[in-house]
């Protein structure tokens, strides 16, 4: 899969933040993937970083590079994780997991000091949920109870397919992956955090694809090599 230029030339500044000694955490998807492959000739020619994954399929991309991966264990905290988003609104707030790691992504940001997001201007938006759904994992036994309450806030879920075997999407938790279309956008951060917090509250979701006040920076590439810089707005 061919890589566009502006993301590139964003992972290339993500990678100029990484320091000899980082521990670095690193996303999943395309974006995410382009820096796993920078990082990845940056260690080849001597700079030393330890790598925690946010999914299976980027651990097994880091290891193919050459990249050294250790657990997130009591003693572990990661300097910076560089990830990939799916929208990007106006103060940073994000919507993360369309491709299916939303939990892991969470966590490995909880455990960095920064979490640095790489993005094409497509996913730019002026509110959460303007172009798709928001992503939640909901433990299996739960899936009917929860598809019934998230129907009663006023949305619409479905559930993501699988491959083409017919089957569902299943995590690498183990977990299923509702897809919830709005019936608006998330015009703001208190709108945002209204509607995480509603969704989190039914037992059996795991997470939702809310990322709200995890970014630190936003380095949005275009495809004639510029990068912006986005900061969060307070």
């Amino acid at each position: 899969m061919s890589v566009p230029a502006g993301l590139i030339a964003a992972a290339e500044a993500a990678l100029a933040m990484i320091s000899d000694g980082a521990r670095v955490g690193l996303g999943t998807g395309r974006a995410a993937g382009a820096f796993v492959e920078r990082l990845a000739a940056r260690a080849r020619a001597g700079l030393s970083v330890a790598c925690v994954a946010t999914s299976e399929a980027t651990a097994r991309h880091a290891r193919a590079v050459g990249l050294r991966l250790v657990e997130l264990d009591e003693a572990t905290s990661l300097d910076i994780t560089v990830d990939g988003a799916d929208e990007v609104a106006p103060n940073l707030n994000l919507v993360k997991g369309r491709g299916g790691a939303l939990v892991r992504e969470r966590i490995v940001a909880a455990a960095s000091r920064r979490q640095v997001i790489v993005v094409g201007p497509e996913k730019l938006v002026a509110a959460l949920g303007e172009t798709g759904p928001i992503p939640v994992e909901i433990i299996p036994m739960a899936l009917g109870f929860c598809m019934r309450r998230l129907k009663d806030l006023g949305v619409r879920p479905s559930l993501r397919a699988g491959a083409a075997d017919g089957q569902p999407f299943v995590s690498d938790n183990g977990n299923l992956i509702v897809d919830v279309a709005l019936a608006a956008t998330l015009l703001d951060a208190a709108a945002a955090r209204a509607f995480d917090a509603e969704v989190r509250s039914i037992p059996g979701v795991v997470d939702t694809g809310l990322f709200i006040a995890t970014a630190e920076r936003v380095l949005v590439g275009y495809p004639n090599g510029r990068v912006d810089t986005r900061w969060p707005q307070h």
